[in-house]
């Protein structure tokens, strides 16, 4: 994945992006490069724009002004084909958002199939070796309420992988989950790390934070106020408000 691309250049670039709902300011001319193969992960309060910034770069939601290029790409050309581009992407959300009515291996192989037209056999054959990679090996033929919460999870970290995506966007992807259950989900996260897939997360779990991201983004009003590595952010916060929400975040 990434054809060609060295670790110095950024494979997702958004530059001046800016996104309002009516007349709600919600991002405010963000500006951030994503290297390939890097974890960045996205802080700050609720309301501070994480969750839009992620639709946009999935074209789930219409930027009013800036741009987004991945790889050569840019997304926000209103002349490219939104399903084509999103084909690059795997999104991830906090509500797992598993189609109720199919079982695992059947949501894993969807897109795979319909999408990209690969024989469901070649379909099913990879998403056994990804369930088999995330622990969920016996549960292809579950249905998602037959599943825990950390399972549901996962399984929806397999069907993103399984459209091989150049980029993998997490929103808050263990904040519905029971504390004893978000360790899991995050190993799983750290073992794509390890494998060099390309991450932009929005985490309210500090700690998972400070460990595996390359990059850390605080973000507050709509506005990056502090990006930098996780142990600069973490250890010495160049900006007040950033102080603040960590003093009160890891206070908890």
């Amino acid at each position: 994945m990434g054809g060609g691309w060295t670790v110095n250049e950024p494979l997702l670039r958004i530059s001046a992006l800016r996104k309002a709902y009516g007349s709600r300011l919600v991002l405010r001319s963000i500006d951030l490069e994503v290297a390939e193969h890097q974890v960045v992960c996205l802080i700050g309060g609720s309301g501070s724009g994480k969750s839009t910034l992620l639709r946009c770069i999935d074209l789930l939601d219409v930027v009013d002004d800036g741009t987004i290029h991945l790889g050569g790409t840019e997304l926000t050309d209103p002349r490219l084909d939104a399903n084509l581009a999103r084909r690059r992407i795997g999104i991830v959300f906090q509500a797992y958002n598993l189609f109720p009515h199919l079982n695992v291996l059947d949501n894993i192989t969807l897109a795979p199939r319909q999408v990209h037209k690969v024989p469901r056999r070649q379909a099913e054959e990879s998403a056994r070796e990804l369930l088999a990679r995330l622990g969920l090996a016996d549960k292809a033929h579950d249905y998602p309420e037959r599943l825990s919460g950390g399972q549901q999870q996962r399984a929806a970290i397999a069907r993103a992988l399984a459209t091989d995506p150049q980029v993998l966007l997490f929103d808050e992807i263990t904040s519905a989950l029971d504390p004893e259950l978000v360790g899991e989900v995050l190993d799983v996260v750290t073992d794509l790390k390890e494998r060099g897939l390309t991450i932009l997360m929005a985490t309210h779990e500090m700690g998972f934070a400070r460990q595996a991201a390359d990059q850390v983004c605080f973000l507050q009003d709509g506005v990056i106020r502090e990006q930098g590595t996780a142990e600069q952010v973490f250890t010495d916060p160049r900006h007040e408000s950033t102080r603040r929400f960590l003093s009160r975040v890891l206070e908890r």
